[in-house]
């Protein structure tokens, strides 16, 4: 593949992909901040205290805390975070492994926000509003990243094999 001729979007003559996209790369560096930062603290009691409620009430990983002690399910969560961080930022320069990256982040992203379904006592009227745990809403963004880092990597896996 010619790598000097960038892609263009046929309606608008537009690159679909340029080496300066600063917004994606943006958005890409903060979901790998959160994720190494949070990923750092589930190796804290503290976290692991405060993941415990909400991985418990979760269908698909309730289980874990019959075979792993609260701290070893939250360090088991902690690695998944930060290889995931690690494999987004190796991902800025291989489409392949930035592809994989971004469907392990949105799957990460979506169990997160499922949180807000399975957790009871997760949602309060407070002065006739409803919220929730904001920290849990952020997520949408980052799926949002995480689901464009799959697109991006997509068209270049694509443009790669033509």
């Amino acid at each position: 593949m010619n790598t000097s001729q960038p892609l263009h979007d046929v309606s608008s003559n537009a690159p679909l992909h340029s080496n300066n996209q600063l917004g994606y790369k943006l958005g890409v560096f903060g979901v790998v901040l959160t994720l190494v930062w949070i990923g750092v603290f589930k190796f804290t009691p503290t976290e692991a205290a405060a993941i415990e409620p909400l991985v418990a009430n979760h269908p698909l990983m309730a289980w874990l805390y019959q075979i792993l002690s609260v701290q070893a399910v939250s360090n088991l969560i902690g690695i998944a975070e930060l290889v995931v961080a690690a494999a987004l930022v190796y991902g800025l320069f291989n489409a392949k492994v930035g592809y994989y990256a971004g469907i392990v982040a949105s799957v990460i992203f979506i169990t997160t926000l499922s949180f807000l379904a399975t957790t009871p006592d997760t949602w309060k009227i407070v002065d006739g509003v409803p919220t929730t745990s904001f920290f849990l809403v952020k997520d949408i963004v980052f799926l949002a990243i995480a689901i464009m880092t799959v697109e991006h990597n997509k068209i270049l896996l694509s443009a790669s094999t033509h």
